[in-house]
C-alpha cells in the first residue's frame, strides 16, 4: 500500500522537525523537502514590494517536484534504496509495493498551493502559528541567503496570508496543528491521525 502524507505550514512553524521525527517512526518511509527545489537566486524575481520573490510558487522548480513525486509513486522501493532509505523486510523481498506499507511524506510552505499536487495526499497535516512567534523564529534562524531588513513584515507574512487563504480555498481536508503547542504534542497528534488512517486503509 502505498500512502502520502502533507506537512505544510507557516515558516518557522516546525514542519521539518515534525517530518524527521515521523521519518524514524513511520514504516518505509521517504521524504520530499520542497525546500530543495528553490531555483537559483538570479532566477527569483524582485518584486513591487522591492523584495526578492522567496515565498510564491514561481520561486520553486514545481515540475521537478512534481516528478520526483511520481517517480516515488511509480516505485517507491527503487526510490528508497536511491535515497538510502531502509526497508522492512517485507518491503524488500519484493519491487511490488503491493507488499507493505510505502510512506512518502511531501513537505513545504506552499505544497497546498499547487494544484497538480492536491489529488495526491491521503492526509493533509498544516501547522499554524501567530504572526508574533513566527517573527520571533524567524529572527533566530541562519539562511544561505540572509533576510534583508524588513523581508519578514514586507513580504514574507504578507505572502502567507495571501497563501493561506489560497489554499484554505483549494483544500478542504486539511488537518490543522497549533505550532505553539510541544513538538511532542503536534508530533503525537499526526502519528495518532496517521496510524488511524492506515488501519482503515488496510
Amino acid at each position: 500500500m502505498k500512502f502520502i502524507i502533507g506537512i505544510g505550514g507557516v515558516t518557522n512553524g516546525g514542519k521539518t522537525t515534525l517530518t524527521n521525527r515521523l521519518l524514524k517512526t513511520l514504516p518505509n518511509c521517504c521524504v520530499v523537502h520542497q525546500d530543495d527545489f528553490f531555483k537559483k537566486p538570479d532566477q527569483i524575481q524582485v518584486g513591487e514590494d522591492g523584495f526578492r520573490q522567496w515565498d510564491v510558487i514561481s520561486a520553486l522548480d514545481m515540475e521537478a517536484m512534481v516528478n520526483t513525486v511520481k517517480g516515488w509513486q511509480e516505485n517507491p522501493v527503487k526510490f528508497a534504496r536511491s535515497h538510502g532509505v531502509s526497508l522492512s523486510p517485507e518491503a524488500e523481498e519484493s519491487d511490488s509495493e503491493q507488499r507493505g506499507i510505502h510512506i512518502l511524506i511531501i513537505e513545504g510552505f506552499l505544497i497546498y498551493n499547487y494544484k497538480p499536487l492536491i489529488d495526491v495526499y491521503d492526509k493533509c497535516f498544516y501547522i499554524s502559528i501567530p504572526y508574533e512567534e513566527c517573527k520571533r523564529r524567524r529572527s533566530t534562524r541562519t539562511y544561505t541567503v540572509p533576510d534583508p531588513p524588513g523581508l519578514f513584515d514586507g513580504h514574507v507574512w504578507p505572502m502567507y496570508l495571501k497563501h493561506r487563504k489560497e489554499m484554505d480555498n483549494n483544500c478542504s481536508r486539511i488537518e490543522y496543528l497549533d505550532g505553539t503547542t510541544t513538538k511532542e504534542d503536534v508530533y503525537s497528534a499526526v502519528y495518532e491521525s496517521v496510524q488511524n488512517s492506515l488501519l482503515n486503509n488496510l
